[in-house]
């Protein structure tokens, strides 16, 4: 019988907001696994006891990746890990657009500020030195980071805000991106498409979750007005462009490819989330035997 452990976060208090988590636990269970949930975190886990572990809703690694990345790579010396650790190290820093964009995936054009960066221009007098986009709005977010958090949407007119946001980040050590707003967003929305094994399992689209004024602490809804999407073939064809970009090729369990519509009316990537993202099984109960079937294939390689 395949020992499984999927790594989630210790909600405290709150109840857990992986509404997959159970769901997935009884389909490994009902398929002849030994399936626990353990947050990432716990110190009494013994992560070598199982045949896979699996990175499900680690959702609070963003803010904790001095830990989290080493604890990765202790759990992949220790058992079978999913994904990968060289993987999860790679796509935990929202560097890595670049690196798609490099090898000619279709991103969103991306400019990074970090912490003592010179910025053309000079120096702001209220906060670090950067130039924004003064001809368009632009979103200001942390390389490392999910669920919106530090995220903002600014007009031109809101320059001295955004400078301050970029203040705040750099203040804690965080790696900034600048973006322009993609107006497409607010179109078609942004659609995530998910694989599993290997191959498309379902996809979803949601409305934009930048409104303007919201500021970057604020609370955010990560996933307003989700529905079920039947991606096009332009949409299936930049997501499997972006797969193939990853770095040595390794073996994915899991991806979500996020994707919106640019200047052009064609799909690019929003972000290729491989360390934790969330299945939206609650949404595609369809896909819940075949997400279960892989997980058991991968745990008895």
């Amino acid at each position: 019988m395949p020992r499984i452990a999927l790594a989630t976060y210790d909600p405290g208090a709150e109840p857990s907001k992986d509404r997959d988590l159970p769901v997935l636990l009884r389909a490994l269970a009902d398929a002849g696994a030994e399936a626990v949930a353990r947050p990432w975190d716990d110190p009494e886990a013994e992560w070598g006891d199982h045949d896979l572990v699996v990175i499900r809703s680690t959702w609070d690694y963003s803010w904790r990746t001095d830990e989290f990345l080493p604890w990765v790579e202790r759990v992949g010396k220790a058992t079978r890990i999913a994904n990968p650790a060289e993987v999860v190290r790679w796509n935990a820093d929202k560097r890595y657009l670049g690196d798609l964009a490099a090898a000619g995936v279709p991103v969103v054009p991306t400019r990074y500020l970090a912490p003592g960066d010179p910025a053309p221009g000079g120096p702001a007098p209220d906060g670090p030195a950067a130039e924004l986009p003064a001809d368009r709005d632009f979103v200001v977010k942390p390389t490392f980071g999910a669920g919106a958090r530090f995220a903002a949407r600014y007009t031109p007119a809101e320059h001295g805000t955004a400078v301050r946001h970029l203040a705040r980040m750099h203040e804690e050590g965080l790696t900034a991106m600048v973006q322009p707003y993609v107006s497409g967003i607010d179109v078609s929305g942004e659609r995530a498409l998910q694989f599993f094994g290997g191959r498309l399992m379902h996809a979803s689209r949601k409305r934009a979750v930048l409104t303007p004024g919201t500021a970057y602490d604020a609370d955010k809804v990560a996933h307003p007005e989700l529905r079920r999407w039947t991606p096009t073939p332009a949409e299936l064809a930049v997501a499997e462009r972006a797969l193939a970009a990853v770095p040595e090729s390794p073996e994915l369990l899991y991806a979500r490819v996020d994707l919106v519509d640019g200047a052009d009316g064609q799909p690019q990537v929003m972000e290729l989330e491989l360390v934790e993202p969330n299945l939206f099984l609650f949404l595609h109960p369809g896909s819940v035997a075949g997400v279960a079937a892989a997980i058991l294939s991968a745990a008895r390689r």
